[in-house]
């Protein structure tokens, strides 16, 4: 079974790509992990990104793909979870053109669909743990102890340097610039279900368990 989770920053897609590798063992294939763990390999492939990022160029779409189709050729677990790619059209053409070349299908795009503002107040109180990775907000999940993880017990608690008010903004318009219209053309494709992506973690889980469940 191969997924996309599709949604704008901060709608919970890492969270719900986790649970999934926990209860299904899928593999989350994460664009940002995939090019770091390629620069660090002694590959061709490895090679090819570490002289473009040492260049400080954008990746190419063309590189991704080969990144994606190495993956495509193990063992894929109890699927694939697609994360942070595609993100444009182009992007979408070129993983289905990669799909339908490896006799594999992709079964279901969920959207995380969120309201704007709902977000921007979730995401501006968040903090995680340095620690453990717990994730925590000032208003509905604070620590039982200021300053100190309910998990491990740690004191690194942080927050990143975008998660506030206006630069989430910024990243939504870039999201809905780029991004937006794979709801469409997954709608059409027939691919396309949406879930409550600010609901808490257990439901939104629920919804997403329900859709797979149903394929």
């Amino acid at each position: 079974m191969n997924i996309i989770l599709l949604g704008p920053p901060g709608a919970g897609k890492g969270t719900q790509a986790k649970i999934l590798v926990e209860e299904r063992g899928m593999i989350q294939l994460s664009t940002g992990d995939m090019l770091r763990e390629a620069k660090e390999s002694d590959t061709e492939m490895g090679r090819r990104v570490a002289e473009v990022m040492a260049r400080g160029e954008l990746v190419t779409d063309e590189i991704v793909i080969g990144l994606i189709e190495e993956k495509l050729t193990g063992d894929n677990g109890g699927g694939l979870i697609f994360d942070g790619f595609p993100r444009t059209l182009a992007q979408a053409d070129a993983l289905g053109e990669l799909l339908e070349k490896k006799g594999a299908a992709l079964d279901a795009v969920i959207e995380m669909r969120v309201d704007d503002e709902a977000l921007v107040a979730r995401v501006s109180g968040r903090f995680t743990c340095g620690n453990c990775g717990a994730v925590y907000h000032d208003e509905t999940r604070p620590t039982k102890v200021a300053g100190v993880c309910d998990v491990c017990g740690s004191h690194d608690l942080k927050r990143r340097a975008d998660d506030n008010a206006e630069s989430l903004k910024q990243r939504l318009m870039e999201y809905y610039k780029k991004t937006s219209p794979l709801l469409g053309y997954y709608y059409c494709k027939g691919n396309l279900t949406g879930v409550d992506g600010l609901s808490d973690i257990p439901v939104v889980a629920a919804q997403v368990k329900e859709v797979l469940d149903n394929l």
